[in-house]
């Protein structure tokens, strides 16, 4: 699917997300508007671009359909979304993928969602906090259940529950990759909490293939400077 192979594909694969608002409430934007975001996204790289539509993050539909109509780069729409209709929808505006979030779902759901994304071209971007959530997602596939094969597996460091609020749990993603692994997604992701290079780092020494992040990049006083200090890192580590 285009979504994962341009990150698999990615030199640096950092998902960079389009974010209005924190988990508390406070603005991520400043002065800047989505086309400046977006352009800075583009000049840094980014393999794909996430973009919260949920009105948790003051987001909506039309950020989406602003931003996929900015940009080549494939878009990830980031929401809560249960049903057939909502996929249509997605890919309407512009989305190349789109969020199945496996602790909101029930079991009997996520084959149709998954199933259905593939069909309009959509990846689906599974996201699971435990191994409760991975097997709930996939733990059907030899009953003929949906295969991770074609879906990014994301491990989320932070609980919807709390409306994402807190520091997140970065270790959730170290004890869970062996987990995701075991779906055969080729693109196991970690997301959210991850606001420092040195973590970025490190959770990909550990084996994910990708990275989201949104808060961690709006907020940073140099993007090209938090890029760069991961690149350096990673340099480092290559013998």
């Amino acid at each position: 699917m285009r979504f994962t192979d341009a990150l698999l594909g990615a030199d640096r694969p950092v998902i960079m997300e389009v974010k209005r608002r924190d988990p508390h409430g406070d603005d991520l934007f400043g002065d800047r508007t989505i086309p400046e975001i977006v352009a800075e996204y583009e000049a840094a790289g980014a393999p794909c671009i996430s973009v919260v539509t949920g009105r948790w993050f003051g987001g909506t539909d039309s950020m989406l359909s602003e931003v996929a109509s900015l940009t080549d780069r494939p878009v990830l729409q980031k929401d809560f979304i249960t049903r057939r209709d909502q996929l249509l929808k997605a890919r309407d505006l512009g989305a190349s993928a789109v969020l199945l979030t496996a602790g909101l779902l029930p079991r009997s759901s996520m084959p149709s969602l998954i199933e259905g994304s593939l069909e309009l071209g959509l990846t689906p971007f599974v996201e699971v906090t435990g191994e409760a959530e991975v097997e709930s997602a996939f733990g059907s596939v030899a009953e003929g259940g949906p295969t991770a094969e074609h879906c990014v597996v994301a491990v989320n460091n932070k609980d919807i529950k709390n409306r994402e609020r807190g520091t997140g749990d970065l270790g959730r993603s170290a004890r869970l990759l062996p987990a995701l692994a075991a779906t055969g997604t080729r693109c196991p992701v970690s997301a959210s909490g991850i606001t420092k290079p040195q973590d970025a780092d490190r959770l990909l020494a550990e084996g994910y293939r990708g990275l989201l992040i949104g808060t961690g990049l709006l907020r940073t006083t140099s993007l090209t400077g938090w890029l760069t200090e991961l690149d350096d890192l990673r340099n480092m580590r290559v013998p």
